[in-house]
């Protein structure tokens, strides 16, 4: 396997629009790094989202496909089932995953398309003004709810990663963070297996990754990271949700 020095190749030599702190940067280095490592630069096809990551085909270098809002995992499934050979990725924000595009998300992981989906849960929405996500936490305060999300009014935060784990067609689903430099080497490893998932064929993948957004957390990028292991870890637990053995996952039979 290739070990990535200085820039990763998969990577454009242009400066990120993101705001300080923000996870996105981090997640988009990982996956260049990941992909540059199993050396499949020249058939890796992405699916970036509406929202902040809206110019994520501004910094990687390899093909990239824009989706309508939600609809990365349609696109993705599209993509894949044309080109077998491509190594395909959806990358989704929790609003664009949970929300908007929760339909296309969840019956493609049921189908158990072989694709990986990198799924960023900042707890907001970041580009269109700090709103209420489906996966905002109770008594997160938003532009949406200035008082904090109350259950009883805007329900529960949606946990992706454990209904998707409950899904037969999904083979790898893992929560991760970048908040701190054990956590991103731990994410990029998680990466790295999920791609892997899908060059074996064994399915759909998923890494939801608690990402810090100091702007709209109206907190500076240090307090965003405390706040990923004091408050959301909390909501999301981190860990492997599910890591299905290939073999219960080409006959359908649990192994003992």
């Amino acid at each position: 396997m290739k070990k990535v020095f200085g820039r990763p190749k998969s990577m454009k030599d242009t400066i990120f629009h993101y705001c300080a702190g923000c996870g996105h940067s981090i997640a988009h280095r990982l996956i260049a790094e990941v992909i540059d490592e199993l050396d499949i630069r020249d058939i890796t096809i992405g699916v970036p989202p509406a929202g902040c990551a809206v110019l994520a085909y501004n910094y990687f270098d390899v093909d990239m496909i824009e989706a309508q809002h939600g609809r990365g995992p349609a696109m993705a499934t599209g993509i894949k089932r044309v080109l077998p050979d491509r190594i395909v990725f959806s990358y989704q924000g929790d609003g664009d995953l949970a929300a908007i595009g929760i339909a296309e998300s969840f019956h493609a992981a049921n189908r158990g398309e072989n694709i990986t989906v990198i799924f960023i849960n900042n707890a907001v929405y970041g580009m269109t003004g700090g709103q209420m996500a489906p996966t905002s936490i109770l008594n997160q305060k938003t532009t949406t709810s200035p008082a904090g999300r109350k259950s009883l009014l805007d329900g529960h935060p949606i946990r992706i990663s454990e209904v998707f784990t409950l899904l037969p067609g999904t083979a790898y689903i893992e929560r991760c963070t970048v908040n701190s430099p054990a956590s991103i080497l731990k994410t990029k490893k998680s990466i790295r297996k999920a791609f892997q998932y899908q060059i074996d064929g064994r399915g759909f993948s998923l890494v939801e990754i608690l990402s810090p957004c100091p702007t709209n957390w109206k907190m500076t990028p240090v307090e965003s990271c405390r706040w990923i292991d004091e408050v959301m870890t909390k909501e999301f637990p981190l860990g492997v949700m599910k890591d299905l053995p290939a073999v219960e996952q080409k006959t359908g039979e649990k192994t003992p």
